[in-house]
């Protein structure tokens, strides 16, 4: 019994050891993942957060999370922020190229582990965020932050096919149910049609929004994956369901685990394209 125990102990620690390998390695330029979904209510938000602060635990150099939704997003909700000043559409028209990282973070709103936000929105519903102006935002910002996390509106809007576009990885949320399913199958279908890199480096992250899904999970990813998209499962959290801020250390351990290694293999994507 001690030789089982010590062995898979080992094994655990060995597994977690090599996830903060991966999610430590160095940047050459700043790493844009964008995350966006099909329909609301599909956890795109919390993947969001789930990520960001991810990252801005593991990682040593700053990190960025960018609302590119002024539709009243819950980024901001998520991450537990109390007061908001400017938005992305704001810091468009201020960015300029001889700013300094302290220039920058004056118009960010600044969370734990040294991670900024770039809300969409001040709690009202904001102006419209154009592809320029996201575009300006996003190439000026790139190369203050190692890691960048965009929440993206919900497709097909502009900003989130440009975002897509542009990432280095992508997140596709949807929920674990047979119409969720159906309708990220036939938008990964259609995603076979733009570059390869752009299917490529999708992961798709199915959500559980109750206790028992009802569905054959394991056969639901293996029909995605067949696009040529990853798949993972974020798994039902009592904690997460509930909305609000999100506290780590009230998320179940295997909801852990499974945002650790979404950051990490979606960083892997991320670094196969410069």
């Amino acid at each position: 019994m001690r030789r089982i125990v010590s062995s898979s102990a080992a094994r655990e620690v060995a597994e977690i050891t090599r996830t903060a390998e991966r999610l430590q390695q160095p940047v050459t330029t700043g790493r844009q993942i964008a995350v966006t979904s099909i329909r609301g209510g599909a956890g795109k938000s919390t993947v969001a957060a789930l990520l960001g602060t991810t990252y801005a635990h593991y990682r040593q150099d700053p990190v960025l999370l960018v609302e590119a939704d002024p539709a009243l997003g819950s980024l901001p909700l998520r991450l537990g922020c109390q007061s908001l000043r400017w938005t992305t559409g704001d810091v468009a028209g201020i960015v300029e190229p001889q700013m300094s990282l302290l220039d920058i973070t004056g118009y960010l709103v600044q969370l734990p582990d040294n991670a900024w936000l770039l809300p969409g929105s001040q709690g009202r519903i904001g102006s419209m965020l154009d592809t320029r102006a996201y575009e300006r935002v996003m190439v000026s910002l790139r190369r203050y932050f190692g890691v960048t996390v965009v929440d993206c509106e919900t497709l097909p809007a502009e900003v989130a096919r440009v975002a897509l576009s542009a990432a280095q990885a992508r997140v596709l949320t949807a929920p674990a149910t047979l119409e969720g399913l159906t309708s990220t199958y036939n938008v990964l279908e259609w995603m076979k049609g733009l570059p390869r890199h752009v299917i490529e480096g999708t992961v798709v992250v199915l959500t559980e929004q109750a206790p028992r899904a009802g569905i054959d999970l394991d056969k639901a990813a293996q029909q995605l994956e067949s696009t040529g998209a990853g798949v993972q499962v974020l798994p039902y959290d009592r904690h997460l369901a509930a909305g609000g801020a999100i506290r780590t250390e009230l998320l179940a351990r295997s909801t852990r685990q499974a945002a650790t290694r979404l950051a990490a293999d979606v960083f892997q994507l991320s670094q196969k394209r410069r």
